[in-house]
């Protein structure tokens, strides 16, 4: 069978992955790799535990891949304090240099690696929308971490494969990130605008993410950045609006910046997460011809609602 191997496989967006493939490409085998074990995996695939940072025996498993996915890096939700920013700076260039150094061991190269990154790599801009042609790159901690996990990824472009780097929004789903939250907070009344509301926020929904993503791979025009989002960013007060509208929450409470500061430092995260007007535009994507499921955020949060 073909082979998909897939590292942080036990996360919000890996285990989709697994659900997608599974379900929909059947003649794909998937090696998932992972810090903890992992249940429930299809029969077809298999696991192996990894530390993010030294050579395994998952490593003998690239040969011949038809497809390595990489979506390892701590989550930049929480404090940044100097553990913590040395964790998230780690976690996403030692993994992409150890994956890197294993396809170059490789007697048969894998046909394609796609590598995950973010979308936080632009400015904060309210109205001039990154596209990868037209984007400006930003300044600060997480600027600066995705300039690095982006360096680390294309210092491996002598290799004989397609490499496709993918600058990912906001991703919505049932099972994790964002969404569970939002929502939460939305029953408990705290469904306003956060700040000033102006923000824009780029997102995709994750059955979009994973179409996406395969459609990259598919696609043989398919390398270098790849913006991955929604083509209809909205601004965070049309977002909780419809949100709020979705779930049939009449009421709310909007959030200006000294709350949204407290409390971001009472659950142990920063309100750059919130704040950062991420206005992002799939140029790339769209140019080759891919066709969103849920291109609207009432499309989107529709799907997620029922």
């Amino acid at each position: 069978m073909k082979k998909i191997i897939l590292f942080a496989a036990n996360g919000f967006i890996g285990r989709a992955l697994i659900d997608y493939i599974a379900k929909n490409h059947p003649d794909y085998q998937l090696t998932a790799i992972s810090r903890n074990p992992m249940k429930n995996l299809p029969a077809a695939f298999q696991h192996f535990s990894w530390d993010g940072k030294t050579m395994g025996l998952w490593a003998k498993e690239l040969e011949g891949a038809e497809l390595v996915i990489n979506l390892v890096g701590k989550s930049v939700n929480c404090r940044y304090t100097k553990k913590n920013k040395a964790a998230i700076f780690s976690s996403r260039l030692d993994s992409t240099r150890i994956i890197g150094e294993a396809i170059k061991d490789c007697t048969v190269k894998p046909t394609c690696w796609i590598n995950a990154a973010s979308a936080t790599i632009y400015e904060h801009s309210l109205e001039h929308p990154n596209t990868e042609t037209t984007g400006i790159i930003g300044n600060g901690f997480s600027v600066n971490v995705c300039k690095a996990w982006e360096k680390q990824f294309f210092a491996f472009k002598d290799l004989p494969l397609r490499q496709i780097l993918l600058r990912t929004t906001i991703v919505l789903g049932k099972d994790g990130g964002v969404y569970p939250v939002l929502k939460k907070l939305a029953r408990f009344g705290l469904g306003g605008k956060m700040g000033k509301g102006n923000q824009q926020i780029s997102w995709i929904h994750i059955m979009d993410f994973c179409e996406a993503l395969w459609f990259l791979f598919e696609n043989k025009q398919a390398e270098g950045i790849f913006n991955i989002g929604s083509p209809n960013p909205v601004k965070n007060d049309v977002f909780q609006r419809e949100l709020r509208k979705s779930l049939g929450i009449p009421y709310y409470i909007n959030q200006p910046e000294w709350i949204l500061t407290t409390g971001a430092q009472l659950i142990g995260t920063e309100t750059e997460l919130i704040l950062k007007s991420r206005f992002i535009e799939p140029e790339n994507l769209k140019n080759l011809g891919f066709r969103f499921q849920f291109p609207s955020i009432e499309l989107c949060l529709s799907n997620l609602r029922d």
